[in-house]
């Protein structure tokens, strides 16, 4: 399917103030991007880098008073995302390298205190794609799925004990769980077409049968329409904007997806 993105940000800010964008999705076997628009206001230098996840990044010093950022794309995206039921586990030793990052706990993935609740959940189940699965079932039942509930990036632990979140929450703690059973997962931000209420996305993907698979427990079923912007370790390496020095937050922020009727 053909999707329309736009992502706008304004700012009102006091003093130039550094920022390091991640607002560029690349094409990709899950995404074409066909057209990008990327506008500054008022424009200022941009320089852009890779960073250690593969993601575009672009860094800038924003001057003082009203500054503005625009980014809209046509995308070509999956129809449908594949799922493989039996998907085996890959032991460690055959991981590529650029996997094993994704076995390790991180700032908000507590991976080494779920080890005993992830064996749990998994019991019985074949090694792989399928535990995924359940663990992805799980937490779409266990885990309420609350739209704007959290203003601040929760830990695993700390949805776990609460009990629902944001996409973002439910994210941490299914990676979380894959980790403790030394499946490796990773967070990614996007859209979502027909996300309601619309906004930026985040979901998990978990390495099972030699590949990534998408996963996202806020959704009663998985469907196409997704576009991935970042991937990281958890939400400290996805963030879509990161300022330095005074903070600063957005005075308007707009997310907008729409279908493109095209036929290919």
């Amino acid at each position: 399917m053909w999707l329309h993105t736009r992502f706008d940000l304004a700012f009102d800010i006091t003093v130039p103030t550094p920022f390091v964008l991640m607002l560029r999705p690349r094409s990709g076997g899950q995404q074409w991007i066909a057209r990008e628009e990327y506008r500054l206001t008022p424009n200022v230098p941009v320089f852009e880098f890779t960073d250690d996840y593969g993601n575009l990044c672009q860094r800038l010093v924003a001057p003082a008073g009203a500054f503005a950022i625009h980014t809209a794309a046509e995308i070509r995206t999956a129809d449908h995302l594949d799922r493989e039921p039996g998907a085996p586990f890959i032991e460690i030793q055959y991981l590529p390298d650029g996997v094993l990052i994704y076995l390790l706990p991180s700032r908000y993935c507590e991976a080494d205190r779920f080890g005993v609740m992830a064996t749990e959940l998994v019991t019985g189940l074949t090694p792989g794609y399928d535990q995924v699965a359940a663990i992805e079932a799980w937490l779409r039942a266990s885990i309420q799925y609350l739209p704007g509930s959290s203003e601040v990036p929760l830990s695993a632990v700390e949805v776990n004990a609460r009990q629902y979140g944001v996409c973002r929450d439910l994210a941490h703690l299914g990676i979380a769980l894959c980790r403790a059973i030394s499946i490796p997962a990773r967070m990614v931000v996007g859209y979502l077409a027909d996300l309601e209420p619309m906004d930026l996305h985040a979901w998990f993907e978990a390495y099972v049968g030699g590949r990534w698979y998408t996963f996202d427990p806020t959704q009663a079923e998985l469907r196409g329409g997704y576009v991935a912007i970042g991937y990281g370790r958890d939400a400290a390496d996805v963030a879509v904007y990161t300022q330095f020095a005074p903070p600063v937050f957005p005075i308007q922020q707009m997310v907008e997806v729409h279908l493109d009727p095209r036929q290919d």
